[in-house]
């Protein structure tokens, strides 16, 4: 049971509660009747200021107990709601003893409060609440972390504060509760998310949903989970990607979609991977990649002025300017640069092997010549992209769902967005012949899929979907968890997820 490990400090909590039922108060009232919030109030009370008038400024409050400072005669406290903190003033001379012996017996950090009273500016210059009447809104049994405190006229006031990264994870909503600049990390995601669809709304992208349970897996190469529908009697996947559904849209006749949602793959926790998040995707017909990398660049930058007010962000020591055009970096000059390496020399596996570890350069013996290339950008490319720049042209034997160039068949029209160091989008010239596609899918299933995530089954429908004619296009895939990561100058995906998938708390336990 809940109070079966209550500490001392809660089972007063606890007694307080049933001090309060006993006495004919209910701590858990049906309604409030706030009218104001904290910061229209104070605009309310210093617009009457400004402009003479004498008249009282009335208002209803309601939050939660943020300080308390009880002083023999009177009480001052904070509390706080959405827009903020406001000043509470709580004096034997308006309640009565009874009344604030009340508020100094029974309630405590964290409680939530409705208070009414008139608005008045203290000799320090505090816009406070004088209470004439307050009430219970809710009890809180559990204390709210508290390990910092302020002096204040010589008297220490306790607040919460909650600074370990593992409760916060596992216990978000006293993260939220305690850590105002964590509530403002997850305000500028929703501004994030609101802003990508507005961009993507007035360039005429319609926003459609397509199914999380799918028959077959596809779109990316990722372990999916699995699930079983019994009714149907039929084994299920929660969906790696969008991608195979939006473009059967583009062949309908819907020239440009787009979808904001979660993706979900069975694959390891790091800074910056997680089981399920957020991904925006859009396919746009008659659309190249250098078409949609203009796009990215426009929404990227466009979104961070609407959201932050700038297109400059500061990022791991940084400072990042979004302002288009990004930097364009082709793989191939990029590694001639960098690595001192011409991959258009080495047009296999083998040959590759054998200048790398001439070079010395660390990699997995036996993978596929698109592979080697990976690891040669990662280990020479991405630690110098701080500044947004699009790599482009990607090997196409790990690029299974991308036109080739035309005068190069063994490379494809694709970029991957890098900012900080990180890669935040992914795009092709989206491949529409069927029949390439069906010869991609059985390479995805046998000659490429070096590792059981590989393994791509091959989609018969989408390649029926594509004999009916699919236009050329081109698509995008962008991580909003990480984009939102750049935003807010967060270096893990733990700090921008609200509820992130963590190991089992129990297994940590045992471990130490």
């Amino acid at each position: 049971m809940l109070t079966d490990e209550f500490s001392e400090l809660e089972e007063q909590r606890l007694n307080k509660l049933e001090k309060m039922r006993e006495q004919g108060v209910e701590p858990y009232p049906t309604r409030s009747h706030k009218d104001h919030s904290n910061a229209d109030a104070i605009v309310a009370f210093e617009k009457a200021e400004a402009d003479g008038s004498t008249e009282p400024v009335e208002v209803v409050f309601a939050g939660r107990l943020r300080a308390i400072r009880n002083m023999g005669k009177l009480s001052f406290a904070h509390i706080e709601d959405r827009s903020g903190k406001v000043q509470l003033l709580f004096r034997v001379n308006e309640l009565g003893e009874e009344k604030l012996d009340e508020f100094v017996r029974f309630y405590d950090l964290g409680d939530f409060i409705e208070a009414s009273g008139t608005m008045f500016r203290t000799r320090r210059g505090e816009v406070t609440l004088q209470v004439a009447d307050f009430r219970m809104l809710a009890k809180a049994l559990l204390q709210l972390p508290a390990d910092k405190d302020e002096v204040v006229d010589g008297e220490v006031v306790r607040h919460a504060q909650l600074s370990d990264p593992e409760t916060r994870y596992r216990q978000r909503y006293v993260d939220l509760a305690v850590n105002p600049e964590v509530r403002e990390i997850f305000k500028i995601r929703a501004k994030t998310v609101k802003a990508l669809r507005e961009f993507l709304d007035e360039r005429g992208f319609l926003e459609v949903e397509t199914p999380i349970l799918q028959p077959i897996y596809g779109g990316a190469a990722a372990k999916p989970f699995t699930t079983y529908h019994n009714q149907l009697h039929q084994e299920l996947y929660l969906r790696i990607s969008f991608e195979l559904y939006l473009k059967r849209l583009l062949v309908g006749g819907l020239d440009r979609v787009y979808e904001i949602g979660r993706d979900f793959r069975n694959e390891g926790v790091s800074f910056k991977h997680n089981p399920e998040f957020t991904q925006l995707e859009f396919y746009m017909a008659y659309a190249d990649y250098m078409k949609i990398m203009e796009i990215t660049e426009q929404m990227v930058s466009q979104v961070a002025q609407k959201v932050l007010g700038t297109m400059k962000i500061q990022y791991d020591g940084n400072e990042i300017d979004l302002t288009p055009p990004w930097n364009r970096l082709q793989i191939r000059q990029g590694l001639i640069d960098q690595a001192g390496i011409d991959i258009q020399q080495y047009l296999d596996a083998e040959s590759l092997e054998a200048v790398m570890r001439e070079k010395k350069i660390d990699f997995k013996p036996g993978v596929s010549r698109g592979k080697l290339i990976n690891t040669l950008l990662e280990t020479f490319l991405e630690p110098i992209m701080i500044q947004p720049t699009f790599l482009y042209d990607y090997p196409r034997d790990i690029s299974p769902l991308a036109k080739a160039k035309p005068e190069d068949p063994t490379t494809v029209e694709r970029f991957e967005g890098y900012i900080g160091g990180m890669e935040l989008c992914n795009a092709f010239t989206e491949l529409n012949d069927p029949l390439d596609q069906e010869q991609r899918f059985l390479e995805m299933g046998h000659t490429y899929a070096e590792d059981e995530e590989e393994l791509n089954p091959m989609d018969e429908d989408y390649l029926r979907a594509m004999a009916y004619g699919m236009p050329p296009n081109g698509g995008l895939g962008l991580g909003v968890d990480r984009f939102v990561m750049l935003l807010t100058g967060q270096h893990t995906l733990r700090e921008v997820i609200l509820f992130p998938h963590l190991r089992d708390a129990d297994q940590d336990n045992k471990k130490s």
